[in-house]
Protein backbone atom coordinates (compact mmCIF):
# COMPACT_ATOMS: atom_id res chain seq x y z
CA UNK A 1 0.00 0.00 0.00
CA UNK A 2 1.46 3.30 -1.20
CA UNK A 3 1.09 6.29 1.90
CA UNK A 4 -1.89 8.06 0.01
CA UNK A 5 -3.91 4.71 -1.85
CA UNK A 6 -3.87 5.22 -5.40
CA UNK A 7 -7.27 5.17 -6.94
CA UNK A 8 -8.52 3.80 -10.04
CA UNK A 9 -11.39 5.28 -11.12
CA UNK A 10 -13.53 2.82 -13.26
CA UNK A 11 -16.53 4.33 -15.41
CA UNK A 12 -18.36 3.69 -19.04
CA UNK A 13 -18.87 0.12 -19.68
CA UNK A 14 -20.86 -1.60 -21.80
CA UNK A 15 -24.78 -0.85 -19.82
CA UNK A 16 -27.77 1.17 -20.99
CA UNK A 17 -26.53 3.89 -18.05
CA UNK A 18 -23.14 4.11 -19.19
CA UNK A 19 -23.99 7.99 -19.81
CA UNK A 20 -25.07 8.30 -16.29
CA UNK A 21 -22.06 6.59 -15.37
CA UNK A 22 -19.59 8.97 -16.79
CA UNK A 23 -21.77 11.86 -14.84
CA UNK A 24 -21.36 10.24 -11.95
CA UNK A 25 -17.44 9.70 -12.48
CA UNK A 26 -16.64 13.19 -13.54
CA UNK A 27 -18.20 14.22 -10.21
CA UNK A 28 -16.01 11.16 -8.40
CA UNK A 29 -13.01 12.45 -9.75
CA UNK A 30 -13.25 16.19 -9.15
CA UNK A 31 -13.88 15.58 -5.71
CA UNK A 32 -10.92 12.46 -5.82
CA UNK A 33 -8.51 15.06 -6.98
CA UNK A 34 -9.33 17.88 -4.85
CA UNK A 35 -8.71 15.30 -1.77
CA UNK A 36 -5.10 15.05 -3.05
CA UNK A 37 -5.04 11.28 -4.10
CA UNK A 38 -3.27 10.07 -7.40
CA UNK A 39 -6.07 9.02 -9.86
CA UNK A 40 -6.05 7.11 -13.68
CA UNK A 41 -9.26 6.90 -15.26
CA UNK A 42 -10.20 3.36 -16.69
CA UNK A 43 -13.53 2.78 -18.84
CA UNK A 44 -13.25 -1.37 -18.66
CA UNK A 45 -14.95 -1.66 -21.69
CA UNK A 46 -12.15 0.06 -24.18
CA UNK A 47 -9.37 -3.13 -22.65
CA UNK A 48 -5.99 -1.87 -23.34
CA UNK A 49 -7.15 1.55 -25.72
CA UNK A 50 -7.59 4.54 -22.82
CA UNK A 51 -7.73 7.95 -24.06
CA UNK A 52 -4.81 10.00 -23.02
CA UNK A 53 -7.42 13.08 -21.68
CA UNK A 54 -9.82 13.09 -19.06
CA UNK A 55 -11.99 15.17 -20.91
CA UNK A 56 -12.64 12.31 -23.20
CA UNK A 57 -13.79 9.63 -20.79
CA UNK A 58 -16.39 12.05 -19.51
CA UNK A 59 -17.69 12.24 -23.76
CA UNK A 60 -21.11 10.65 -23.89
CA UNK A 61 -20.11 8.96 -27.39
CA UNK A 62 -17.90 6.56 -26.83
CA UNK A 63 -14.47 6.97 -28.24
CA UNK A 64 -13.24 3.19 -28.83
CA UNK A 65 -14.99 0.38 -29.44
CA UNK A 66 -16.69 -1.29 -26.11
CA UNK A 67 -17.27 -4.95 -25.75
CA UNK A 68 -17.76 -7.08 -22.40
CA UNK A 69 -14.28 -9.37 -23.52
CA UNK A 70 -12.63 -5.68 -22.64
CA UNK A 71 -13.03 -6.01 -19.64
CA UNK A 72 -11.15 -9.02 -18.98
CA UNK A 73 -8.12 -7.68 -20.91
CA UNK A 74 -8.26 -4.41 -18.96
CA UNK A 75 -8.31 -5.57 -15.09
CA UNK A 76 -5.53 -8.20 -16.11
CA UNK A 77 -3.09 -5.42 -17.97
CA UNK A 78 -0.66 -3.49 -16.40
CA UNK A 79 -3.08 -0.81 -15.64
CA UNK A 80 -3.86 -2.08 -12.47
CA UNK A 81 -0.22 -2.84 -11.06
CA UNK A 82 0.01 -0.04 -9.01
CA UNK A 83 -3.64 0.57 -7.90
CA UNK A 84 -4.79 0.23 -4.85
CA UNK A 85 -8.24 0.58 -4.60
CA UNK A 86 -10.56 0.87 -7.71
CA UNK A 87 -13.12 3.21 -7.45
CA UNK A 88 -16.10 1.58 -9.33
CA UNK A 89 -18.50 4.56 -10.91
CA UNK A 90 -20.28 1.88 -13.17
CA UNK A 91 -24.03 1.50 -13.00
CA UNK A 92 -26.37 -1.28 -14.14
CA UNK A 93 -25.31 -4.49 -15.39
CA UNK A 94 -21.67 -6.16 -16.05
CA UNK A 95 -20.10 -3.01 -13.37
CA UNK A 96 -22.82 -3.35 -10.24
CA UNK A 97 -24.10 -7.03 -10.89
CA UNK A 98 -21.15 -8.77 -9.76
CA UNK A 99 -19.00 -9.43 -12.65
CA UNK A 100 -16.20 -6.71 -12.85
CA UNK A 101 -16.04 -7.33 -8.64
CA UNK A 102 -15.13 -11.25 -9.55
CA UNK A 103 -12.68 -9.86 -11.84
CA UNK A 104 -11.15 -7.52 -9.55
CA UNK A 105 -10.94 -9.85 -6.87
CA UNK A 106 -9.27 -12.83 -8.87
CA UNK A 107 -6.46 -9.83 -9.65
CA UNK A 108 -6.27 -9.03 -5.77
CA UNK A 109 -7.40 -5.44 -6.12
CA UNK A 110 -9.40 -3.78 -3.52
CA UNK A 111 -12.57 -2.23 -4.90
CA UNK A 112 -15.44 0.50 -3.47
CA UNK A 113 -18.96 -0.90 -2.26
CA UNK A 114 -20.31 -4.27 -2.07
CA UNK A 115 -18.93 -7.82 -2.58
CA UNK A 116 -19.32 -10.62 -5.83
CA UNK A 117 -22.19 -12.18 -4.31
CA UNK A 118 -24.45 -9.07 -2.52
CA UNK A 119 -23.60 -7.20 -6.24
CA UNK A 120 -25.44 -9.94 -7.70
CA UNK A 121 -28.39 -10.33 -5.23
CA UNK A 122 -29.04 -6.61 -5.23
CA UNK A 123 -29.29 -6.40 -9.48
CA UNK A 124 -31.45 -9.28 -9.36
CA UNK A 125 -34.84 -7.92 -8.75
CA UNK A 126 -36.40 -11.22 -8.05
CA UNK A 127 -33.58 -13.03 -6.01
CA UNK A 128 -33.61 -9.39 -3.68
CA UNK A 129 -37.41 -9.76 -3.18
CA UNK A 130 -37.14 -13.36 -2.11
CA UNK A 131 -34.19 -12.62 0.74
CA UNK A 132 -36.78 -9.74 1.49
CA UNK A 133 -39.34 -11.63 2.16
CA UNK A 134 -36.80 -13.98 4.32
CA UNK A 135 -35.90 -11.42 6.24
CA UNK A 136 -39.32 -9.23 7.10
CA UNK A 137 -38.40 -6.65 4.63
CA UNK A 138 -41.97 -5.52 3.10
CA UNK A 139 -41.88 -5.33 -0.73
CA UNK A 140 -44.76 -5.09 -3.14
CA UNK A 141 -46.29 -8.09 -4.20
CA UNK A 142 -44.63 -9.80 -7.79
CA UNK A 143 -43.97 -12.22 -9.96
CA UNK A 144 -41.20 -13.19 -12.42
CA UNK A 145 -41.36 -14.51 -16.26
CA UNK A 146 -38.88 -15.96 -18.47
CA UNK A 147 -38.97 -14.65 -21.84
CA UNK A 148 -38.71 -18.39 -23.54
CA UNK A 149 -41.85 -19.86 -21.67
CA UNK A 150 -44.07 -17.11 -21.03
CA UNK A 151 -47.07 -15.89 -22.29
CA UNK A 152 -49.01 -12.82 -22.87
CA UNK A 153 -52.70 -14.10 -21.60
CA UNK A 154 -51.00 -16.29 -18.32
CA UNK A 155 -49.26 -12.95 -17.25
CA UNK A 156 -52.37 -10.84 -17.68
CA UNK A 157 -54.53 -13.96 -15.87
CA UNK A 158 -51.80 -13.29 -12.98
CA UNK A 159 -51.60 -9.96 -12.83
CA UNK A 160 -55.31 -9.80 -12.35
CA UNK A 161 -55.38 -12.57 -9.65
CA UNK A 162 -52.56 -11.46 -7.32
CA UNK A 163 -52.95 -8.02 -7.08
CA UNK A 164 -54.89 -6.26 -10.42
CA UNK A 165 -53.79 -3.36 -12.03
CA UNK A 166 -52.08 -0.41 -12.05
CA UNK A 167 -49.02 -3.17 -12.40
CA UNK A 168 -45.09 -2.09 -12.84
CA UNK A 169 -43.53 -4.21 -15.86
CA UNK A 170 -39.49 -3.90 -15.69
CA UNK A 171 -36.26 -5.96 -16.84
CA UNK A 172 -35.38 -8.44 -13.73
CA UNK A 173 -31.89 -7.05 -13.92
CA UNK A 174 -31.17 -3.30 -15.15
CA UNK A 175 -31.19 -0.27 -12.95
CA UNK A 176 -32.28 3.38 -13.40
CA UNK A 177 -35.55 2.61 -14.43
CA UNK A 178 -34.04 1.16 -17.64
CA UNK A 179 -37.02 -0.52 -19.57
CA UNK A 180 -40.15 0.32 -16.90
CA UNK A 181 -43.50 0.51 -17.32
CA UNK A 182 -46.61 1.18 -15.65
CA UNK A 183 -49.61 -0.63 -16.76
CA UNK A 184 -52.77 0.89 -16.39
CA UNK A 185 -54.81 -1.96 -17.91
CA UNK A 186 -54.18 -5.16 -19.79
CA UNK A 187 -54.06 -3.29 -23.14
CA UNK A 188 -50.55 -2.04 -22.21
CA UNK A 189 -48.60 -5.20 -21.16
CA UNK A 190 -47.79 -7.02 -24.37
CA UNK A 191 -45.93 -3.23 -25.53
CA UNK A 192 -44.43 -3.29 -21.73
CA UNK A 193 -43.19 -7.54 -21.86
CA UNK A 194 -41.62 -6.70 -24.83
CA UNK A 195 -39.99 -3.24 -23.90
CA UNK A 196 -38.44 -5.48 -20.60
CA UNK A 197 -37.10 -8.14 -22.98
CA UNK A 198 -35.12 -5.58 -24.62
CA UNK A 199 -32.96 -5.77 -21.81
CA UNK A 200 -33.04 -8.86 -19.93
CA UNK A 201 -34.25 -12.68 -20.61
CA UNK A 202 -36.08 -11.94 -17.18
CA UNK A 203 -38.82 -9.86 -16.23
CA UNK A 204 -40.56 -8.91 -12.99
CA UNK A 205 -44.18 -7.71 -12.76
CA UNK A 206 -44.89 -6.14 -9.57
CA UNK A 207 -47.38 -4.72 -7.75
CA UNK A 208 -48.23 -0.97 -8.32
CA UNK A 209 -47.76 1.52 -4.70
CA UNK A 210 -50.00 4.71 -5.32
CA UNK A 211 -48.08 6.98 -2.95
CA UNK A 212 -44.60 9.00 -2.27
CA UNK A 213 -41.58 7.90 -3.77
CA UNK A 214 -38.99 8.01 -1.08
CA UNK A 215 -35.12 6.85 -0.40
CA UNK A 216 -33.05 5.59 2.30
CA UNK A 217 -29.17 5.65 1.96
CA UNK A 218 -26.81 3.53 4.14
CA UNK A 219 -23.23 4.90 5.27
CA UNK A 220 -21.18 2.93 6.96
CA UNK A 221 -24.04 1.01 8.50
CA UNK A 222 -26.04 3.52 9.49
CA UNK A 223 -29.27 5.21 7.63
CA UNK A 224 -29.15 8.58 6.62
CA UNK A 225 -31.97 10.92 6.82
CA UNK A 226 -35.58 9.48 3.82
CA UNK A 227 -35.36 11.59 1.48
CA UNK A 228 -38.44 11.99 -0.92
CA UNK A 229 -38.58 12.26 -4.39
CA UNK A 230 -41.45 14.48 -6.52
CA UNK A 231 -41.25 14.02 -10.04
CA UNK A 232 -42.71 16.46 -12.02
CA UNK A 233 -44.36 14.34 -14.50
CA UNK A 234 -45.44 11.50 -11.88
CA UNK A 235 -43.18 8.96 -12.52
CA UNK A 236 -40.06 8.47 -11.52
CA UNK A 237 -37.91 7.18 -14.62
CA UNK A 238 -34.95 8.11 -16.55
CA UNK A 239 -35.83 11.54 -17.76
CA UNK A 240 -36.54 12.51 -14.37
CA UNK A 241 -33.51 10.85 -12.66
CA UNK A 242 -30.97 12.78 -15.03
CA UNK A 243 -32.50 15.73 -16.53
CA UNK A 244 -32.12 18.90 -14.28
CA UNK A 245 -35.06 20.30 -12.83
CA UNK A 246 -37.54 17.45 -13.59
CA UNK A 247 -37.64 16.60 -9.65
CA UNK A 248 -37.97 17.79 -6.79
CA UNK A 249 -36.15 16.36 -3.41
CA UNK A 250 -36.96 17.04 -0.07
CA UNK A 251 -34.60 15.71 2.97
CA UNK A 252 -35.27 15.04 5.40
CA UNK A 253 -38.61 13.65 3.95
CA UNK A 254 -41.90 15.56 5.14
CA UNK A 255 -43.57 12.18 6.76
CA UNK A 256 -44.36 11.13 10.10
CA UNK A 257 -41.39 10.44 12.62
CA UNK A 258 -42.37 7.38 13.52
CA UNK A 259 -43.03 6.01 9.54
CA UNK A 260 -39.36 8.11 8.58
CA UNK A 261 -37.80 5.97 11.90
CA UNK A 262 -39.04 2.36 10.43
CA UNK A 263 -38.18 3.51 6.80
CA UNK A 264 -34.42 3.38 8.12
CA UNK A 265 -34.47 0.22 9.79
CA UNK A 266 -36.24 -1.44 7.49
CA UNK A 267 -33.33 -0.06 4.69
CA UNK A 268 -30.53 -1.03 7.27
CA UNK A 269 -32.56 -4.76 7.29
CA UNK A 270 -32.49 -4.66 3.53
CA UNK A 271 -28.73 -3.53 3.12
CA UNK A 272 -28.15 -6.21 5.78
CA UNK A 273 -29.65 -9.07 4.04
CA UNK A 274 -28.23 -8.64 0.58
CA UNK A 275 -25.21 -8.48 3.03
CA UNK A 276 -24.06 -5.03 1.77
CA UNK A 277 -21.15 -3.43 2.30
CA UNK A 278 -19.91 0.16 2.91
CA UNK A 279 -22.74 1.98 1.01
CA UNK A 280 -26.02 1.82 -1.01
CA UNK A 281 -29.66 3.00 -1.12
CA UNK A 282 -32.58 1.63 -0.92
CA UNK A 283 -35.72 2.72 -2.65
CA UNK A 284 -39.40 2.65 -1.14
CA UNK A 285 -42.87 3.66 -1.72
CA UNK A 286 -45.23 4.76 0.46
CA UNK A 287 -49.12 4.49 0.65
CA UNK A 288 -51.75 7.06 1.73
CA UNK A 289 -51.49 4.19 4.72
CA UNK A 290 -47.76 5.46 5.61
CA UNK A 291 -47.49 1.69 4.66
CA UNK A 292 -44.04 1.82 3.23
CA UNK A 293 -42.45 -1.23 0.72
CA UNK A 294 -39.16 -1.43 -0.43
CA UNK A 295 -38.53 -1.96 -3.93
CA UNK A 296 -34.75 -2.52 -4.47
CA UNK A 297 -30.80 -1.63 -2.77
CA UNK A 298 -28.73 0.00 -4.83
CA UNK A 299 -25.34 -1.33 -4.68
CA UNK A 300 -23.61 1.62 -6.74
CA UNK A 301 -26.05 4.66 -6.66
CA UNK A 302 -25.44 7.43 -8.29
CA UNK A 303 -22.94 10.64 -7.90
CA UNK A 304 -24.02 12.84 -10.09
CA UNK A 305 -24.78 16.55 -9.06
CA UNK A 306 -28.26 15.21 -9.02
CA UNK A 307 -27.98 12.38 -7.38
CA UNK A 308 -29.97 11.10 -3.94
CA UNK A 309 -27.25 9.70 -2.09
CA UNK A 310 -24.88 12.86 -1.84
CA UNK A 311 -28.16 15.28 -1.03
CA UNK A 312 -28.95 12.53 2.02
CA UNK A 313 -25.08 12.72 3.14
CA UNK A 314 -25.45 16.60 3.00
CA UNK A 315 -28.44 16.74 5.23
CA UNK A 316 -26.16 14.93 8.08
CA UNK A 317 -23.37 17.80 7.39
CA UNK A 318 -21.46 15.17 5.22
CA UNK A 319 -20.38 17.14 2.40
CA UNK A 320 -19.51 15.77 -1.26
CA UNK A 321 -15.48 15.33 -0.99
CA UNK A 322 -16.33 14.20 2.94
CA UNK A 323 -18.61 11.46 1.52
CA UNK A 324 -15.81 10.29 -1.51
CA UNK A 325 -13.32 10.20 1.36
CA UNK A 326 -15.38 8.01 3.77
CA UNK A 327 -15.89 5.35 1.06
CA UNK A 328 -12.73 4.88 -0.38
CA UNK A 329 -11.50 4.71 3.65
CA UNK A 330 -14.38 1.98 4.60
CA UNK A 331 -13.55 0.02 0.93
CA UNK A 332 -10.09 0.19 2.45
Amino acid sequence: MHEKPRIALLLGGTSPEKVVSKHSAASIYSAVKNLGYECKLINPAYGNYQPERPEDFFAEEDRYETTNRNYVEAVNSKMFDDVDLAFIGLHGKWGEDGTLQSLLELRGIKYTGSGVLSSALCMDKAMSKILFHHYGVTTPRWFSVDKKSFTIDSSIKMIEKDFGFPAVIKPNDQGSTVGLTVCKDSSQVKAAMDKSFEFSDKTLVEEYISGKELTVAILDDKALPVLEIKPKSGLYDFESKYTSGMSEYIVPADIPGDVAVKMQEQALLAFKALDCKVYGRADFRMNEHHEIFCLEVNTLPGMTSLSLVPKMAQAVGISFEQLIERIIRLSL
